[in-house]
């Protein structure tokens, strides 16, 4: 099978990246509006977490709420404005081993439509991480 495909979730690729932030912090930034301006669009509230909760960004792009479990992760469809499919994202939250002080920061993106699709997605995750390092390190 090609890196990438799986059996049971099609193409899907994964970013994460030890921040220098204890858990808390990073939990409270992705789930605040500056947060969620990084990795999901503006225009969003998640703080209710109900699962099911329908969404739409600023952008046109919708989703539903599928899992929020506060201070470990959000798992959600995901379908940007022009696409013909959902995708599920998830962003998940963990204590870095040894240090209290990091943490781990993960986007997982599911149901992709196929090998391209993935590469621009990981050039999309790659780009939010790093939107979400800057500011958290300001």
């Amino acid at each position: 099978m090609p890196t990438g495909l799986t059996r049971d979730a099609g193409w899907e690729i994964g970013v994460s990246k030890t921040l220098g932030h204890p858990p808390g912090a990073v939990w409270d930034f992705i789930t605040g509006p500056e947060g969620l301006s990084c990795w999901l669009g503006d225009g969003v509230d998640l703080h209710d977490g109900a699962k099911g909760r329908a969404y739409e960004t600023d952008d046109g792009t919708v989703g539903e709420v599928r899992s929020y479990r506060p201070g470990d992760r959000i798992r959600l469809t995901w379908r940007p404005s022009g696409w013909d499919h959902d995708t599920t994202v998830q962003v998940a939250v963990t204590a870095s081993r040894g240090s209290e002080e990091r943490s781990v920061l993960r986007f997982h993106q599911e149901w992709l439509a196929g090998p391209e699709e993935r590469e621009r997605q990981r050039t999309h995750w790659r780009a939010v991480m790093d939107s979400v390092v800057a500011s958290l390190d300001a």
